[in-house]
């Protein structure tokens, strides 16, 4: 009896060793959901959302006059319910999808998110993939709702909605996949004509994709629909200054989840993306305050507001690559030559940008792109330094503008022939889209 007890107890013991080495192996290649990455990124997420719903709305909505402001709330509300349906049904397998090309992505899987379960782990982090989809659909949302700011005032809503649709379509998710996806400025083993072999644009959390894009999408369509009835002129003033204090300050707030957030997780690169987001962000309003109190002799809340925008603009795509320095240098660049063109080049050009948005967000885009391949801190592991980066960063620009371009005008010519004409008839636009597009009034001054 002894012996079969001593032969039991020897020959279980490899067994029990290698069930514990494989349950140990399983374990370590299984991947794990870190509790404070997730909440981290659900933090960004709601930030994020906050972005649009209300700081957009608010930022935008103070800027026009008073019988339009209640139109930008309700385009900036379409934008968060229509670009969250496609996001789901196909802009996901569009952007995400690893099957298509340098372009163009595509998986049948990601269609309705059908792969996603509630294990479901997005492939190289620690969260959920579900909640990774839900902060990338946060900036599908704003960023058409960042365009609409260029034809304020004076464009149908019919042809608003069929415009960003296409435009997300043609631009947005293309440039997603180019840029995070895996494409084009991602450079593959085998290259690419634009990027060549391991070479890839710096872009860590939209500069390309969101600001850039979007602000060439919304200089194409203030050109094609043409300015607004007296402009310029003294009329067309901000109708609530404290809605945009309100708005650029929610901004400032959910830009940290924008911009922090793109770091996947609560993770030290998501505390330099937070400490140079602000530092750029204090920078360019400082230089703006000082422009204008130089220039004009008074420093504006509008200015202030104006200026903090375009520093979270440009350290956008250099959040999670620059160091302090670069990001007081990006932030005080950005701020000049923003304050240039929405003051003097859209004049000197004659374009109607009503809340500019080329202006600030192309612009700042532009400037924040380029400066990410200069500012690149000391320990960063990028692909390149110097010359050699800055020239990628150069070719990542001219292509985001002809393709944003591109598809901006394809989708305006859609909305005219669909919506028999983009700009609402002149008496409607005198009584303001309020009251004509909406049957509402933003305020009652009988009350």
């Amino acid at each position: 009896m002894k012996t079969l007890s001593l032969y039991f107890k020897y020959s279980l013991i490899p067994l029990l060793f290698m069930a514990g080495t494989s349950l140990a192996s399983a374990q370590d290649e299984a991947p794990a959901i870190d509790s404070g990455d997730t909440a981290w990124m659900l933090t960004s997420t709601l930030l994020v959302l906050m972005m649009c719903l209300p700081g957009l709305a608010l930022f935008y909505g103070g800027l026009v006059r008073a019988k339009n402001v209640l139109s930008i709330f309700v385009q900036c509300f379409a934008m968060a319910g229509i670009m969250s349906l496609i996001w789901v049904v196909f802009g996901y397998a569009m952007a995400a999808g690893g099957e298509g090309n340098a372009y163009f992505g595509w998986d049948n899987s990601f269609v309705f998110l059908k792969h996603i379960t509630e294990a479901s782990v997005m492939e190289g982090g620690t969260i959920p993939e579900s909640v990774w989809v839900v902060f990338q659909m946060t900036f599908v949302i704003i960023s058409p709702a960042i365009i609409v700011g260029a034809f304020a005032e004076r464009m149908k809503f019919s042809a608003v909605l069929v415009f960003t649709i296409i435009w997300t379509v043609l631009s947005y998710l293309p440039m997603w996949h180019m840029v995070w996806g895996g494409g084009l400025f991602n450079g593959g083993e085998e290259g690419n004509w634009l990027m060549g072999v391991h070479q890839h644009a710096l872009d860590f959390a939209g500069g390309n994709v969101v600001h850039i894009n979007a602000g060439v999408a919304g200089l194409v369509a203030c050109i094609f629909i043409g300015k607004r009835k007296g402009y310029p002129g003294p009329s067309l003033v901000p109708h609530n200054v404290p809605y945009v204090l309100i708005g650029a300050a929610l901004l400032w707030v959910g830009w940290f989840g924008f911009n922090a957030g793109s770091a996947g997780g609560a993770s030290g690169s998501a505390g330099m993306a937070m400490l140079t987001t602000q530092i750029a962000t204090a920078s360019a309003l400082v230089v703006w305050l000082a422009l204008e109190w130089i220039i004009s002799k008074k420093p504006t809340a509008v200015g202030v507001a104006t200026g903090a925008v375009a520093g979270l603009v440009a350290v956008t795509p250099a959040a999670g690559s620059t160091g302090v320095e670069g990001a007081l240098a990006i932030g005080a660049i950005s701020s000049l030559v923003c304050y240039f063109a929405a003051t003097k080049l859209k004049h000197m050009l004659g374009y109607d940008d009503s809340l500019d948005v080329f202006g600030v967000h192309g612009i700042g885009g532009i400037v924040g792109a380029l400066l990410t391949g200069v500012f690149i801190r000391e320990g960063y592991d990028g692909p390149l330094g110097g010359l050699g980066q800055f020239w990628i960063q150069a070719k990542s620009v001219i292509v985001t503008v002809i393709w944003s371009g591109v598809a901006a005008v394809v989708a305006m010519v859609a909305a005219k022939l669909l919506c028999r004409g983009v700009r609402v008839d002149e008496d409607v636009e005198h009584g303001g889209l309020d009251r004509t597009e909406h049957s509402e009034e933003a305020y009652n001054w009988e009350a």
